[in-house]
């Protein structure tokens, strides 16, 4: 099986299983429901979720005890997604090829379908915690760990922090863009759920402080990679390719790598960074073949 048909079967798998956590659409928060499940059933590369789930074998990992983590990780990933296409920021009308959630529901059910699908995230991890801690006679501590890592890096010291920042700097662009705040912006915005994915599958497979570490710093690498590859994308791909509107980055005024380094300097940094992370991924021990394949696919990727 090549990569692109294990990914492919490992997304179909993850799709099934988040599925099963879906609400029902009924009572009088059923729109809200409705707006929820149809932004995560969207589609998308389940991106973070795999990375969990192969970070957990790579250490080790068994069962299902990372499950209701990548359930929440994904969801966390989709509402940011909600939000960030709202007429207030993005302002996009399509995502994945599909009209995005406030298209469909209005704005103001976009902007509740995102508060819901960020609580919902909490709801089910804490289920999940309370299960094993009556399960167990106590909460276990990786899972209070792994609980911590994903709201710590999803709030304002991650992916929020880095999006307030990508939203003032529309208002200054790319001349006063300095390279700490540009990668500030891509090590939290894009960086900190990727970074949060692959410390928590190393977290609940029970590895030691120093691996879970490396995972943190492949995170930082690998999402900085990607997010300069989505800039590249966004001049040189297309809508129907893409499956969301290409030259949003320039229309929002953003300040992008590819804006402020150019277009060349944007490939060899998005090498760079993604062989270092391939570099620190192979001193882990284990079989790290999926998660090394899965990251120089990521990069090359065309949407």
């Amino acid at each position: 099986m090549g990569i692109a048909e294990e990914i492919a079967a490992r997304a179909a798998q993850i799709d099934k299983m988040i599925e099963g956590y879906l609400p029902t659409e009924e009572g009088y928060a059923r729109t809200v429901l409705s707006a929820m499940n149809y932004s995560v059933r969207a589609g998308g590369k389940r991106l973070r979720p795999m990375l969990m789930e192969a970070s957990y074998e790579l250490f080790g990992g068994q069962g299902e005890r990372v499950y209701p983590f990548m359930a929440a990780i994904e969801l966390i990933h989709t509402y940011s997604l909600v939000h960030d296409d709202l007429p207030s920021l993005d302002n996009d009308e399509y995502r994945r090829g599909k009209k995005t959630t406030h298209a469909v529901y209005g704005e103001a059910m976009g902007l509740l379908a995102g508060d819901a699908l960020l609580n919902y995230a909490y709801e089910i991890l804490a289920e999940a915690m309370v299960n094993d801690a009556l399960a167990n006679g106590a909460c276990e501590t990786n899972m209070a760990r792994a609980f911590a890592a994903l709201s710590s890096n999803a709030g304002y010291r991650g992916m929020v922090g880095g999006q307030v920042v990508d939203v003032e700097s529309e208002e200054t662009g790319a001349d006063s863009m300095s390279r700490e705040k540009l990668s500030y912006i891509y090590r939290n915005k894009t960086g900190a759920l990727i970074q949060a994915a692959l410390m928590i599958g190393a977290i609940l497979a029970d590895a030691d402080e120093e691996a879970v570490g490396k995972m943190r710093e492949i995170g930082d690498h690998l999402g900085m990679a990607f997010q300069i590859r989505d800039d590249i994308l966004d001049v040189t791909s297309t809508l129907e390719v893409l499956g969301k509107p290409i030259g949003s980055d320039e229309k929002n005024h953003k300040a992008t790598y590819v804006a402020v380094y150019g277009m060349e300097q944007a490939k060899r940094e998005v090498e760079r960074t993604s062989e270092e992370a391939v570099r620190i991924l192979e001193t882990c021990g284990g079989d790290c073949r999926f998660l090394r394949e899965l990251f120089r696919y990521l990069i090359d990727r065309e949407k």
